[in-house]
Protein backbone atom coordinates (compact mmCIF):
# COMPACT_ATOMS: atom_id res chain seq x y z
CA UNK A 1 0.00 0.00 0.00
CA UNK A 2 1.41 3.39 -1.04
CA UNK A 3 0.24 6.62 0.49
CA UNK A 4 1.23 10.26 0.25
CA UNK A 5 2.01 11.85 3.61
CA UNK A 6 -0.43 14.66 4.37
CA UNK A 7 1.00 16.57 7.31
CA UNK A 8 1.17 20.05 8.73
CA UNK A 9 4.29 22.09 7.93
CA UNK A 10 7.01 22.14 10.57
CA UNK A 11 7.72 25.35 12.43
CA UNK A 12 11.50 25.53 12.62
CA UNK A 13 13.14 27.03 15.69
CA UNK A 14 16.72 28.39 15.57
CA UNK A 15 19.30 25.60 15.53
CA UNK A 16 22.03 25.47 18.17
CA UNK A 17 25.72 25.23 17.33
CA UNK A 18 25.81 21.47 17.84
CA UNK A 19 22.65 20.95 15.79
CA UNK A 20 24.26 22.97 12.99
CA UNK A 21 27.34 20.74 13.21
CA UNK A 22 25.08 17.72 12.65
CA UNK A 23 23.39 19.46 9.73
CA UNK A 24 26.62 20.44 7.98
CA UNK A 25 29.41 17.92 8.76
CA UNK A 26 28.95 16.12 5.44
CA UNK A 27 28.86 19.20 3.17
CA UNK A 28 31.62 19.76 0.55
CA UNK A 29 33.29 22.60 2.48
CA UNK A 30 33.24 20.79 5.85
CA UNK A 31 36.68 19.95 7.33
CA UNK A 32 35.26 16.62 8.59
CA UNK A 33 33.51 15.62 5.37
CA UNK A 34 35.69 12.51 5.01
CA UNK A 35 34.61 11.05 8.36
CA UNK A 36 32.59 7.83 8.17
CA UNK A 37 30.58 7.95 11.40
CA UNK A 38 28.69 10.53 13.46
CA UNK A 39 27.75 9.74 17.09
CA UNK A 40 25.52 12.13 19.04
CA UNK A 41 24.72 11.26 22.65
CA UNK A 42 23.55 13.11 25.73
CA UNK A 43 20.48 14.31 27.57
CA UNK A 44 16.84 13.76 26.72
CA UNK A 45 15.11 16.58 24.80
CA UNK A 46 18.46 17.98 23.70
CA UNK A 47 17.66 18.24 19.98
CA UNK A 48 19.64 15.20 18.81
CA UNK A 49 16.86 13.35 17.00
CA UNK A 50 15.43 16.30 15.08
CA UNK A 51 18.77 17.42 13.70
CA UNK A 52 20.06 13.88 13.07
CA UNK A 53 17.02 12.67 11.14
CA UNK A 54 16.77 15.80 9.00
CA UNK A 55 20.50 15.88 8.25
CA UNK A 56 20.49 12.18 7.40
CA UNK A 57 17.81 12.58 4.74
CA UNK A 58 19.40 15.76 3.33
CA UNK A 59 22.77 14.01 3.13
CA UNK A 60 21.23 10.94 1.48
CA UNK A 61 19.36 13.00 -1.08
CA UNK A 62 22.41 15.17 -1.92
CA UNK A 63 24.82 12.24 -2.21
CA UNK A 64 22.76 9.49 -3.87
CA UNK A 65 20.11 8.79 -6.47
CA UNK A 66 18.18 5.54 -6.74
CA UNK A 67 19.79 4.00 -3.63
CA UNK A 68 18.44 2.24 -0.55
CA UNK A 69 19.14 3.77 2.86
CA UNK A 70 18.20 2.43 6.30
CA UNK A 71 16.73 3.95 9.45
CA UNK A 72 16.15 2.10 12.72
CA UNK A 73 14.60 2.54 16.15
CA UNK A 74 14.07 0.02 18.90
CA UNK A 75 10.79 -0.83 17.18
CA UNK A 76 9.25 0.44 13.96
CA UNK A 77 6.36 1.75 16.05
CA UNK A 78 8.63 3.81 18.29
CA UNK A 79 10.57 5.03 15.24
CA UNK A 80 7.37 6.21 13.54
CA UNK A 81 6.28 8.00 16.70
CA UNK A 82 9.56 9.56 17.80
CA UNK A 83 11.39 10.15 14.53
CA UNK A 84 9.14 9.85 11.51
CA UNK A 85 6.32 12.08 12.79
CA UNK A 86 8.47 15.26 13.08
CA UNK A 87 10.72 14.24 10.16
CA UNK A 88 7.94 14.08 7.59
CA UNK A 89 6.71 17.52 8.69
CA UNK A 90 10.21 18.96 8.27
CA UNK A 91 10.57 17.39 4.83
CA UNK A 92 7.21 18.78 3.72
CA UNK A 93 8.27 22.26 4.86
CA UNK A 94 11.48 21.93 2.82
CA UNK A 95 9.56 20.82 -0.30
CA UNK A 96 10.67 17.21 -0.38
CA UNK A 97 8.11 14.81 -1.83
CA UNK A 98 7.49 11.81 0.39
CA UNK A 99 5.46 8.67 -0.29
CA UNK A 100 5.12 6.07 2.43
CA UNK A 101 4.92 2.40 1.46
CA UNK A 102 3.60 1.07 4.76
CA UNK A 103 3.61 -2.62 3.82
CA UNK A 104 7.32 -2.34 3.00
CA UNK A 105 8.11 0.05 5.89
CA UNK A 106 9.73 2.35 3.36
CA UNK A 107 9.71 6.04 2.48
CA UNK A 108 10.18 7.02 -1.16
CA UNK A 109 11.68 10.51 -1.02
CA UNK A 110 12.23 12.68 -4.09
CA UNK A 111 13.54 16.18 -4.80
CA UNK A 112 15.05 17.91 -7.81
CA UNK A 113 14.85 14.82 -10.01
CA UNK A 114 16.44 12.45 -7.46
CA UNK A 115 14.67 9.56 -5.76
CA UNK A 116 15.93 7.41 -2.89
CA UNK A 117 14.30 4.72 -0.77
CA UNK A 118 14.54 4.92 3.03
CA UNK A 119 13.69 1.61 4.74
CA UNK A 120 12.66 1.48 8.41
CA UNK A 121 13.73 -1.32 10.75
CA UNK A 122 13.15 -2.26 14.38
CA UNK A 123 16.14 -3.40 16.44
CA UNK A 124 14.30 -4.83 19.43
CA UNK A 125 16.08 -8.12 20.10
CA UNK A 126 18.56 -10.66 18.73
CA UNK A 127 16.06 -11.86 16.12
CA UNK A 128 15.94 -8.38 14.59
CA UNK A 129 19.17 -9.00 12.69
CA UNK A 130 17.25 -11.38 10.41
CA UNK A 131 15.05 -8.51 9.19
CA UNK A 132 17.90 -6.60 7.61
CA UNK A 133 19.83 -9.40 5.93
CA UNK A 134 20.22 -9.25 2.18
CA UNK A 135 19.64 -5.55 1.54
CA UNK A 136 22.43 -3.25 0.24
CA UNK A 137 22.44 0.20 1.84
CA UNK A 138 24.10 3.55 1.21
CA UNK A 139 23.77 4.62 4.84
CA UNK A 140 22.18 3.81 8.18
CA UNK A 141 20.63 5.96 10.90
CA UNK A 142 20.25 4.39 14.36
CA UNK A 143 17.92 6.24 16.74
CA UNK A 144 18.45 5.24 20.39
CA UNK A 145 21.16 2.76 19.44
CA UNK A 146 21.96 1.95 23.09
CA UNK A 147 18.57 0.18 23.29
CA UNK A 148 19.43 -2.18 20.42
CA UNK A 149 21.27 -5.52 20.50
CA UNK A 150 24.80 -5.51 19.11
CA UNK A 151 23.95 -8.29 16.64
CA UNK A 152 21.36 -6.08 14.91
CA UNK A 153 23.70 -3.09 14.68
CA UNK A 154 26.53 -5.26 13.35
CA UNK A 155 24.27 -6.76 10.70
CA UNK A 156 22.95 -3.33 9.68
CA UNK A 157 26.38 -1.72 9.42
CA UNK A 158 27.58 -4.67 7.34
CA UNK A 159 24.86 -3.88 4.78
CA UNK A 160 26.29 -0.38 4.13
CA UNK A 161 28.54 -1.31 1.22
CA UNK A 162 27.70 1.47 -1.27
CA UNK A 163 30.63 3.80 -1.97
CA UNK A 164 30.38 6.88 0.25
CA UNK A 165 28.13 5.23 2.85
CA UNK A 166 28.09 6.78 6.34
CA UNK A 167 26.75 5.65 9.73
CA UNK A 168 24.69 7.93 11.97
CA UNK A 169 24.09 7.06 15.65
CA UNK A 170 22.23 8.85 18.43
CA UNK A 171 21.31 7.74 21.95
CA UNK A 172 20.90 8.59 25.59
CA UNK A 173 23.77 7.14 27.66
CA UNK A 174 23.64 3.76 29.38
CA UNK A 175 26.32 2.11 31.55
CA UNK A 176 30.07 2.62 31.01
CA UNK A 177 30.50 -1.03 29.95
CA UNK A 178 27.66 -1.01 27.42
CA UNK A 179 28.76 -2.57 24.12
CA UNK A 180 28.12 0.65 22.15
CA UNK A 181 30.21 2.74 24.55
CA UNK A 182 33.06 0.21 24.45
CA UNK A 183 33.04 -0.68 20.73
CA UNK A 184 32.06 2.63 19.16
CA UNK A 185 32.28 5.65 21.42
CA UNK A 186 35.60 4.69 23.01
CA UNK A 187 37.02 3.89 19.55
CA UNK A 188 35.69 6.95 17.73
CA UNK A 189 39.12 7.98 16.41
CA UNK A 190 39.98 4.47 15.15
CA UNK A 191 36.59 4.31 13.42
CA UNK A 192 37.20 7.64 11.66
CA UNK A 193 34.23 9.23 13.37
CA UNK A 194 32.91 12.41 14.97
CA UNK A 195 31.45 12.59 18.47
CA UNK A 196 29.04 15.29 19.68
CA UNK A 197 27.72 15.43 23.25
CA UNK A 198 24.35 17.17 23.69
CA UNK A 199 22.72 18.78 26.73
CA UNK A 200 19.28 20.34 26.97
CA UNK A 201 20.97 23.73 26.44
CA UNK A 202 21.63 22.56 22.86
CA UNK A 203 17.88 22.59 22.19
CA UNK A 204 17.07 26.29 21.83
CA UNK A 205 13.33 25.59 21.71
CA UNK A 206 13.26 24.60 25.41
CA UNK A 207 12.48 27.27 27.98
CA UNK A 208 14.25 27.39 31.34
CA UNK A 209 11.00 26.27 32.97
CA UNK A 210 10.73 23.18 30.77
CA UNK A 211 14.37 22.25 31.41
CA UNK A 212 13.81 22.62 35.14
CA UNK A 213 10.73 20.38 34.93
CA UNK A 214 12.69 17.67 33.13
CA UNK A 215 15.40 17.93 35.77
CA UNK A 216 12.82 17.16 38.47
CA UNK A 217 11.50 14.11 36.63
CA UNK A 218 14.51 11.89 37.29
CA UNK A 219 16.67 10.87 40.23
CA UNK A 220 19.76 8.74 40.77
CA UNK A 221 21.26 6.99 37.76
CA UNK A 222 18.47 8.17 35.46
CA UNK A 223 19.19 11.81 36.33
CA UNK A 224 22.88 11.31 35.61
CA UNK A 225 22.16 9.63 32.27
CA UNK A 226 19.10 11.45 30.95
CA UNK A 227 19.72 14.95 32.28
CA UNK A 228 23.51 15.16 32.64
CA UNK A 229 24.08 12.79 29.71
CA UNK A 230 26.71 10.65 31.47
CA UNK A 231 27.64 7.01 30.85
CA UNK A 232 27.50 5.93 34.50
CA UNK A 233 26.99 2.72 36.46
CA UNK A 234 23.59 1.83 37.87
CA UNK A 235 24.63 1.01 41.44
CA UNK A 236 23.01 0.58 44.83
CA UNK A 237 19.30 0.72 45.64
CA UNK A 238 17.15 1.08 42.53
CA UNK A 239 14.38 3.20 44.04
CA UNK A 240 16.54 5.60 45.99
CA UNK A 241 13.75 8.17 45.90
CA UNK A 242 11.43 5.92 47.96
CA UNK A 243 10.58 6.99 51.51
CA UNK A 244 8.29 5.05 53.85
CA UNK A 245 7.34 8.32 55.49
CA UNK A 246 6.19 9.70 52.15
CA UNK A 247 5.02 6.68 50.18
CA UNK A 248 3.56 4.28 52.79
CA UNK A 249 -0.11 4.96 53.53
CA UNK A 250 -2.73 3.62 55.97
CA UNK A 251 -5.76 4.09 53.71
CA UNK A 252 -6.49 3.79 50.00
CA UNK A 253 -8.98 6.10 48.25
CA UNK A 254 -11.78 4.85 46.04
CA UNK A 255 -10.14 3.44 42.91
CA UNK A 256 -11.53 4.00 39.43
CA UNK A 257 -9.58 1.05 38.02
CA UNK A 258 -8.14 -2.06 39.68
CA UNK A 259 -6.04 -4.99 38.52
CA UNK A 260 -3.80 -7.74 39.88
CA UNK A 261 -0.10 -7.86 38.94
CA UNK A 262 1.75 -11.17 39.29
CA UNK A 263 5.36 -12.30 39.40
CA UNK A 264 5.41 -16.10 39.40
CA UNK A 265 8.23 -18.34 40.57
CA UNK A 266 8.40 -22.10 40.81
CA UNK A 267 11.29 -22.47 43.25
CA UNK A 268 11.25 -18.72 43.89
CA UNK A 269 8.48 -16.77 45.65
CA UNK A 270 5.26 -15.82 43.88
CA UNK A 271 3.71 -12.39 44.47
CA UNK A 272 0.24 -11.05 43.66
CA UNK A 273 -0.36 -7.31 44.06
CA UNK A 274 -3.76 -5.63 43.92
CA UNK A 275 -3.14 -2.27 42.33
CA UNK A 276 -5.32 0.58 41.18
CA UNK A 277 -5.70 4.12 39.90
CA UNK A 278 -7.93 6.80 41.41
CA UNK A 279 -7.92 9.10 38.40
CA UNK A 280 -4.72 10.84 39.43
CA UNK A 281 -2.47 8.51 41.41
CA UNK A 282 -1.54 4.82 41.50
CA UNK A 283 -1.70 2.56 44.54
CA UNK A 284 -0.71 -0.94 45.62
CA UNK A 285 -3.48 -1.84 48.04
CA UNK A 286 -2.79 -5.45 49.04
CA UNK A 287 -0.35 -8.28 48.48
CA UNK A 288 -0.17 -12.08 48.43
CA UNK A 289 3.31 -13.54 48.87
CA UNK A 290 4.21 -17.22 48.96
CA UNK A 291 7.73 -18.65 49.28
CA UNK A 292 8.12 -22.40 48.88
CA UNK A 293 11.64 -22.13 50.32
CA UNK A 294 10.22 -20.87 53.60
CA UNK A 295 7.30 -23.32 53.81
CA UNK A 296 9.05 -26.32 52.27
CA UNK A 297 6.00 -26.93 50.07
CA UNK A 298 5.85 -26.03 46.39
CA UNK A 299 2.47 -25.09 44.94
CA UNK A 300 1.07 -26.07 41.53
CA UNK A 301 -0.32 -23.53 39.05
CA UNK A 302 -3.78 -24.83 39.94
CA UNK A 303 -3.21 -24.04 43.60
CA UNK A 304 -1.98 -20.54 42.73
CA UNK A 305 -5.13 -20.09 40.61
CA UNK A 306 -7.25 -21.03 43.63
CA UNK A 307 -5.29 -18.60 45.82
CA UNK A 308 -5.81 -15.87 43.22
CA UNK A 309 -9.56 -16.52 43.25
CA UNK A 310 -9.58 -15.92 47.00
CA UNK A 311 -7.28 -12.89 46.69
CA UNK A 312 -9.55 -11.16 44.18
CA UNK A 313 -12.62 -11.89 46.35
CA UNK A 314 -14.35 -13.18 43.21
CA UNK A 315 -13.98 -9.81 41.46
CA UNK A 316 -13.37 -10.07 37.72
CA UNK A 317 -10.22 -7.98 37.67
CA UNK A 318 -7.65 -7.93 34.85
CA UNK A 319 -4.68 -10.12 35.76
CA UNK A 320 -1.31 -8.79 34.54
CA UNK A 321 1.28 -11.57 34.36
CA UNK A 322 4.90 -11.78 33.25
CA UNK A 323 4.64 -13.21 29.70
CA UNK A 324 7.41 -15.69 30.55
CA UNK A 325 5.14 -17.43 33.09
CA UNK A 326 3.56 -19.54 30.34
CA UNK A 327 2.22 -22.36 32.50
CA UNK A 328 0.52 -20.02 34.94
CA UNK A 329 -1.01 -17.98 32.12
CA UNK A 330 -2.47 -21.14 30.57
CA UNK A 331 -3.90 -22.21 33.94
CA UNK A 332 -5.42 -18.81 34.72
CA UNK A 333 -7.04 -18.51 31.30
CA UNK A 334 -8.39 -22.04 31.65
CA UNK A 335 -9.92 -20.98 34.96
CA UNK A 336 -11.59 -17.94 33.40
CA UNK A 337 -9.32 -15.11 34.51
CA UNK A 338 -8.93 -12.18 32.04
CA UNK A 339 -5.15 -12.31 31.62
CA UNK A 340 -3.08 -9.47 30.19
CA UNK A 341 0.53 -10.32 29.35
CA UNK A 342 2.68 -7.67 31.01
CA UNK A 343 4.96 -5.26 29.23
CA UNK A 344 8.16 -6.44 30.85
CA UNK A 345 10.90 -4.21 29.44
CA UNK A 346 13.02 -3.93 32.57
CA UNK A 347 14.77 -0.55 32.33
CA UNK A 348 11.78 1.47 30.99
CA UNK A 349 9.60 -0.18 33.66
CA UNK A 350 11.99 0.69 36.48
CA UNK A 351 12.30 4.23 35.16
CA UNK A 352 8.50 4.57 35.07
CA UNK A 353 8.00 3.34 38.65
CA UNK A 354 10.80 5.62 39.83
CA UNK A 355 9.20 8.61 38.11
CA UNK A 356 5.83 7.86 39.75
CA UNK A 357 7.49 7.72 43.17
CA UNK A 358 9.52 10.84 42.51
CA UNK A 359 6.48 12.80 41.33
CA UNK A 360 4.26 11.71 44.23
CA UNK A 361 1.97 9.70 41.96
CA UNK A 362 2.31 6.27 43.58
CA UNK A 363 1.68 4.96 47.12
CA UNK A 364 1.80 1.60 48.93
CA UNK A 365 -0.51 0.43 51.71
CA UNK A 366 1.22 -0.48 54.96
CA UNK A 367 -0.17 -4.04 54.81
CA UNK A 368 2.12 -4.80 51.81
CA UNK A 369 4.99 -5.78 54.07
CA UNK A 370 7.01 -7.77 51.51
CA UNK A 371 6.84 -5.08 48.86
CA UNK A 372 7.84 -2.42 51.38
CA UNK A 373 10.69 -4.60 52.63
CA UNK A 374 12.02 -5.05 49.09
CA UNK A 375 12.24 -1.30 48.54
CA UNK A 376 15.56 -1.24 50.41
CA UNK A 377 16.77 -4.54 48.90
CA UNK A 378 15.84 -4.05 45.23
CA UNK A 379 19.33 -3.26 43.94
CA UNK A 380 21.23 -3.08 40.69
CA UNK A 381 23.29 -6.13 39.70
CA UNK A 382 26.85 -4.78 39.58
CA UNK A 383 28.21 -7.92 37.87
CA UNK A 384 25.62 -7.52 35.09
CA UNK A 385 26.69 -3.87 34.78
CA UNK A 386 30.24 -5.00 34.14
CA UNK A 387 28.85 -7.03 31.23
CA UNK A 388 27.11 -3.91 29.92
CA UNK A 389 23.62 -4.83 31.16
CA UNK A 390 21.26 -2.85 33.40
CA UNK A 391 19.11 -5.19 35.47
CA UNK A 392 18.10 -5.80 39.09
CA UNK A 393 19.92 -8.24 41.32
CA UNK A 394 17.85 -11.44 41.32
CA UNK A 395 17.14 -11.57 45.03
CA UNK A 396 14.28 -10.10 47.06
CA UNK A 397 12.80 -8.81 43.81
CA UNK A 398 9.53 -10.72 43.32
CA UNK A 399 7.04 -8.22 44.71
CA UNK A 400 9.01 -5.41 43.05
CA UNK A 401 8.89 -7.19 39.69
CA UNK A 402 5.12 -7.64 40.03
CA UNK A 403 4.84 -3.96 40.98
CA UNK A 404 6.71 -2.96 37.84
CA UNK A 405 4.64 -5.22 35.56
CA UNK A 406 1.40 -3.69 36.77
CA UNK A 407 2.36 -0.03 36.88
CA UNK A 408 4.26 -0.02 33.59
CA UNK A 409 1.62 -1.97 31.69
CA UNK A 410 -1.15 0.35 32.94
CA UNK A 411 0.81 3.58 32.49
CA UNK A 412 -1.56 4.74 29.74
CA UNK A 413 -4.20 5.45 32.42
CA UNK A 414 -2.62 8.80 33.28
CA UNK A 415 -3.05 10.17 29.77
CA UNK A 416 -6.44 8.50 29.42
CA UNK A 417 -7.63 10.15 32.64
CA UNK A 418 -6.51 13.53 31.38
CA UNK A 419 -8.60 12.95 28.28
CA UNK A 420 -11.51 11.71 30.47
CA UNK A 421 -11.52 8.39 28.64
CA UNK A 422 -10.42 6.02 31.37
CA UNK A 423 -11.14 2.37 30.59
CA UNK A 424 -9.56 -1.02 31.11
CA UNK A 425 -8.34 -2.87 27.99
CA UNK A 426 -9.77 -6.18 27.03
CA UNK A 427 -7.89 -9.26 28.16
CA UNK A 428 -5.01 -10.05 25.86
CA UNK A 429 -1.72 -8.42 25.03
CA UNK A 430 -1.72 -4.63 25.30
Amino acid sequence: MTMALKVKPFKFEPFSRKQLQVLTWWLPNSPVRQKDILIADGAVRSGKTVSMSLAYVQWGMDEFDGENLGMAGKTIGSFRRNVLAPLKRMLKSLRYKVKEHRTENMLEISRRGRVNFFYMFGGKDERSQDLIQGITLAGMLFDEVALMPQSFVNQATARCSVEGAKLWFNCNPAGPYHWFKVDYLDKIIELNGIYLHFTMDDNLSLSARVKERYGRMYTGVFYKRYILGLWVMAEGVIYDMFSEEKHKVKTIPRLMNEWIAIDHGTGNPTAFLRQGFDGEKFYTAAEYYYSSKETGLQKTTGEYSNDLQAFTVNKRLPIIVDPNAKALIVQLRKDGFPVIEAENDVLPGIEHVGNLLNDGLYYIHERCINLLKEKSAYCWDVKAQQRGEDKPLKQQDHASDAERYGLYTMRYLIDAARQRKVKIPKAGRL
